[in-house]
């Protein structure tokens, strides 16, 4: 992988680990709950809503259980309670690492990750000691069979996105966070097809991992976002392309 270290991206070459898991569903009704109780029930003028039920919809999840979650976010339903925490460390080689979390549970959910941290040698940090290294973006994924770089960066600076990133087998389209959903929607009207679309904590400079660090960081990130609470999950590292093919041999 080149450019950015994308956590997104090296998932797609570990497989779709979340689907696997059975818990995408789980984590995208949160999202859809919490943005319709922040902000309302109504897409058109809720960026963040309209991207969690477009994801949802991707995943193909059916309609009555995005409305479902809607309705609780916005006190129509009964549901339960959900509140953002976000936590702030280091993992081996002093990767910085960001964990969005949503939950029921304050007490439970920070006895977690602190756990998951001290199990593969990394520590929780103070809020604010990591978050200053990223920059929140849209990053959209093309997987390379589908879409030929030319086409695909002239669609997209077209559409307002702002850079095109060669990722190994895929292509990763970068926009203004805000913008992400109109350059998604605008891509897919000239006919590309993208893996994934998703609003991103991107890092400004990567710490590059080889031979036991990498193997502990990715097992890190596998254990951080195996937890039910667990929303979104980003570190500033990178693993080359070489690295990979001996991590998965």
């Amino acid at each position: 992988m080149s450019g950015h270290s994308k956590w997104a991206t090296i998932k797609h070459k570990k497989g779709a680990a979340d689907a696997k898991r059975g818990r995408i569903f789980t984590r995208l009704i949160k999202e859809i709950t919490i943005a319709a109780r922040m902000s309302g029930g109504d897409i058109d003028s809720n960026p963040r809503l309209r991207t969690a039920v477009s994801a949802a919809k991707a995943q193909n999840m059916p309609a009555d259980n995005i409305t479902r979650a809607v309705k609780k976010g916005t006190g129509e339903l009964e549901g339960v309670s959900y509140e953002e925490i976000n936590f702030e460390g280091y993992g081996p080689g002093g990767v910085a690492v960001i964990v969005e979390t949503l939950t029921d549970s304050r007490n439970r959910t920070v006895a977690e990750v602190r756990h998951t941290f001290s199990r593969f040698n990394g520590n929780l940090g103070e809020q604010g000691c990591v978050s200053w290294m990223f920059e929140k973006k849209g990053i959209i994924l093309f997987s390379k069979e589908s879409a030929e770089e030319d086409a695909l960066m002239e669609a997209a600076l077209d559409a307002g996105a702002e850079d095109i990133n060669d990722e190994g087998s895929m292509w990763e389209v970068v926009t203004r966070a805000g913008q992400l959903e109109a350059v998604k929607e605008a891509l897919v009207k000239k006919g590309f097809k993208p893996e994934s679309a998703e609003v991103s904590m991107v890092p400004q400079s990567t710490v590059q991992l080889a031979g036991k660090d990498a193997s502990t960081m990715l097992k890190l990130m596998d254990a951080i976002e195996d937890l039910d609470d667990t929303q979104h999950v980003y570190a500033n590292f990178d693993i080359s392309e070489d690295e990979m093919e001996k991590l998965s041999a």
